[in-house]
């Protein structure tokens, strides 16, 4: 995804990441630090998408969903710093996905991102969306079971889920990889972007019709 330049706008992603902040959907922190960790993940979904979606697809991705938007982190870094991609932003609580709607329109991303007040499991089985996109992203969204068996129903074949990684846990034990197959999704690669780690999980084939399961039984009864 080619980066956009806009000059003079990180002051107003700050001061929607600030509202959020207020409002409790981001953690607190430092808010460049979190710009910053957005767009490691903007770099992260770039080379992911380089390494796994093959040799046949677009040089670059054309819909990415992003699972449990919150406070529009990672999603509205990444979306106000890429043309030419459409972003699809999924969150379950009103209040945040007002929020979301206010933001995206204080940015003037409304061309390219659309917010869904829906639950995952939900979005996953509307025929609009299953399959549809090239890439997944999510940040904070839940455990790694339940952060798959939300985006593979969402990703064509070839596409890509990229999901941050904790410091300090081994490349692979998050992410088995007999869990992974029951979706339709390959082995996991760790990569590092930008001094963070980023887990990507290419979609190897269709996710079957099973999946999602209905709303809360992937936390209740994870498949890994």
């Amino acid at each position: 995804m080619a980066p956009v330049d806009r000059p003079g706008e990180d002051e107003v992603l700050i001061e929607v990441l600030a509202r959020a902040q207020e409002l409790g959907f981001i953690g607190p922190g430092p808010l460049d630090e979190q710009v910053e960790h957005g767009r490691a993940f903007a770099a992260a979904v770039d080379r992911g998408w380089g390494t796994a979606a093959g040799p046949d697809a677009p040089p670059r991705p054309r819909r990415v969903v992003d699972l449990g938007s919150g406070g529009g982190l990672p999603a509205l870094v990444i979306a106000r710093s890429r043309s030419g991609v459409t972003f699809t932003l999924v969150e379950a609580q009103h209040r945040r996905a007002q929020f979301l709607e206010e933001a995206v329109a204080r940015l003037a991303l409304g061309a390219s991102v659309e917010v869904a007040l829906e639950r995952a499991e939900v979005f996953g089985r509307d025929p609009e969306h299953r399959g549809a996109y090239d890439v997944a992203t999510a940040r904070a969204f839940g455990p790694p079971a339940v952060v798959a068996e939300c985006a593979a129903p969402l990703l064509a074949s070839g596409g890509v889920l990229v999901v941050s990684e904790p410091p300090g846990v081994a490349d692979g034990v998050r992410w088995p990889d007999e869990g992974l197959a029951l979706l339709g999704m390959g082995s996991a690669a760790v990569l590092d972007a930008e001094g963070r780690r980023f887990a990507v999980i290419p979609q190897r084939r269709p996710c079957p019709d099973r999946y999602p399961r209905r709303v809360g039984i992937p936390a209740k009864r994870p498949l890994f």
